[in-house]
Formats: C-alpha cells, structure tokens, sequence
C-alpha cells in the first residue's frame, strides 16, 4: 500500500444522502469524520430520486419496516430545518399531501384494503370516490373508481438535499476523500481503516454507506449477494406541473416540484450494476403518466435518466454494527426509501457506532447478512 492519507477517528463510505447524514450527525457529536466518495457527495442513487415522504403509501402493511419509515417520516420538519438553519441553503422540503388512485377493481380493493387497517391503527387516510378527487385535481384521469389521501405526505428535492447535507457536513467539520474504497482494513479483530485506492486512510470505526456497492467492498464479510442493485429509470417534465400534490399508481408516480418540473418514476429493474435508460422502460413511463394525467400526454419530455436502488434479499435496510469486526457499522438496503430514511437512519447509525443504546428491530438489523 502506497501512501498515508489523514485519518480521523470515524470514516463513513458513500456520500449520498445517507452517508452524510450519517457523517453530519457523527461530526456534531464532536468526532472526527472523513467522508469517502468515488466522484463527487450525492452522485450516485441520490441524486436521481424522487424524493418522496410518503410512509403510508410505502408501507403496504403494519410491521418493522413501517413503523420506521414512518418514525423517519415524522423527523422530516425538524431534519430539514435544522439543516436549512446549519447550511443556509433550501433543501425542498414541504407537505403537499398524496393520492394513492386505483384505476380498476383489483386496485380499488387492495386501496380498501388499506385503508382499512391504517384507519384501525389511527393513521389519518381519507378514502374517495374517482369525482371527489378530479374534483381536487382537475387534471387527474376520468377511469380513477376510488382513491386514499394523505394530507401528511410530503416531499424534498434530492437534488437540493445532498449539497445541503454536504455543506452541513463540512460546516461541522467532515472532510471529503476522492476515491474508491476497495477494502476494509482490520487489525487484532477490529478496524484500522479504509483502502482508498491503494492508500491506507486510518479509522477506528467505519460506515460503510456506499448503495449498491456496499457488499462489492472487501474485507466486510458481507456476501457479495447480499445488497444488490435496482434500476429505476425516470422522467421529467419541464412545463409547469397540471397537479399540485403527489400522485400514486398502481405502477409509478407523479412528484410535482415548486420549481415547475414533474417527475414521473420509477421502474424495478434487476439488471445488474446498468444506469442505462431504455426505450422500453421509458415509454412505460410515459404510458403511465399519460394514464394517471392526460395532459401529459402532450408535454415535450425535459430530461430522462436512472438511478441504481441498494436491495437487499429481504427488501429491507441492513442498519448497524457488523460481526466479526469491531467498529464496523452498515447502513444500506434502503431500496427505494433512502432519501425517505435518512434522518432515521442517520439517528441509528450515530448511536450504533458511539456505543449508545437505540432502538431498532431485529429484522432491519445488519447482524442479519453476516454468513
């Protein structure tokens, strides 16, 4: 190994909106935090998400991955304020409320579905009929037979988020690392530090918040398999948006942004690590939107790219400390919900490697990919 770069004390891997949420709650906490990134903090999957807050539409039933996502949904005003307040810039935060349409009778019945046990749980949901919500929005499609809304759902603009998190970041005292983590370095049990391309940065305790590629790091003892990508293509539309409030199909939705763009997402590709955009995922999301809104069926398209969400085999986050090497800690998996749980994330990761107590279950911990 070549070179010595400056250590710190902790040094988190990815510098998505995860990873420096991560990083920005460790360097309050007064520690030392050097942030390792390939390119450039939010490159990757952040930077092409939605952004949406909507636990109630992700969570298609009560349990552990529910609950936290709403856990990190309800920190979302105060997360945002606090780092508007500690950078200085806007990172598009705001309630603008969600439908969730069904188009048929099989959605229709999975809506009631819902609707039933999130009233039974005291969540506020308020289910229509298809004219009360054209009603709403005048934009929205005649076949909608019945829809739920959520007056709590919200949004941020991930492409707002990152470089506010990153300014946070530096603002408490994280430094950047350009480069790529190749290797967890150990020592007598425990970790001594990163490989950063061929050069030895020391840590007493790593993060690895790195997506996609989490597992592709060596010397985790994670399975290679164990987090893997999920193409999600996207589109956008650049006139101003024909609805005010986030709209849920069966099959993707519509974001409207403040500053007059519509984003339409997403697909679930298993195609390995590809960001290609297809003509086929494409025109799916066209006939989508054309479907949910008419209109925009004659919008010219303003942009298109895709993004690669980190899965794991159970579909949900992998959060915390590792076995097998002291001070190793993961937060990936998130799939689609990363910008959605990076305040809870953050929370959770900041206490694992600090040695504090926190609450979190079993099924999202990362204990559970270790052979």
């Amino acid at each position: 190994m070549s070179a010595e770069l400056p250590g710190a004390e902790i040094a988190v891997v990815g510098a998505g909106a995860v990873g420096c949420s991560v990083a920005w709650r460790l360097a309050q906490a007064g520690h030392s935090v050097v942030v390792v990134e390939k390119t450039r903090p939010g490159a990757e999957t952040s930077s092409a998400a939605g952004g949406i807050l909507a636990a109630q539409i992700e969570g298609e039933e009560d349990g552990p991955l529910f609950r936290f996502l709403q856990r990190s949904e309800r920190a979302y005003a105060e997360f945002a304020a606090e780092l508007r307040e500690a950078c200085g810039q806007e990172p598009g935060y705001r309630r603008c409320g969600a439908f969730r349409l069904a188009l048929d009778e099989v959605e229709a019945e999975l809506l009631a579905r819902a609707h039933a046990w999130q009233r039974a749980a005291g969540l506020a949901v308020e289910r229509l009929d298809g004219s009360a919500v054209r009603e709403r929005e005048p934009a929205l499609s005649s076949e909608i037979q019945a829809a739920l809304w959520f007056e709590d759902a919200g949004q941020v603009d991930a492409q707002r988020l990152v470089p506010a998190l990153w300014s946070a970041c530096q603002k408490a005292g994280c430094r950047l690392v350009i480069g790529e983590a190749r290797r967890i370095l150990a020592e007598s049990g425990r970790v001594a530090g990163v490989d950063v391309d061929g050069r030895r940065l020391a840590a007493s305790a790593v993060v690895i918040a790195a997506g996609s590629w989490s597992a592709l790091i060596e010397g985790s003892g994670l399975p290679v398999a164990s987090v893997r990508p999920v193409r999600g293509q996207m589109v956008r539309f650049d006139l101003a948006p024909p609805v005010r409030s986030i709209v849920f199909g069966a099959h993707g939705y519509l974001v409207p942004r403040v500053d007059g763009h519509l984003l339409v997402g997403s697909t679930m590709e298993e195609v390995g690590f590809d960001k290609s955009v297809t003509d086929a995922g494409i025109r799916r999301l066209l006939a989508l939107s054309e479907r949910l809104c008419p209109e925009l069926g004659r919008r010219p398209v303003g942009a298109l790219w895709a993004g690669l969400r980190p899965a794991c085999g159970d579909g949900l986050p992998a959060l915390g400390p590792l076995p097998g090497i002291g001070g190793l800690h993961l937060a990936t998996g998130h799939l689609r919900n990363g910008i959605l749980l990076a305040p809870a994330t953050a929370e959770v990761l900041a206490a694992s490697v600090q040695g504090r107590p926190y609450e979190l279950p079993a099924e999202l911990r990362a204990a559970r990919l270790a052979p």
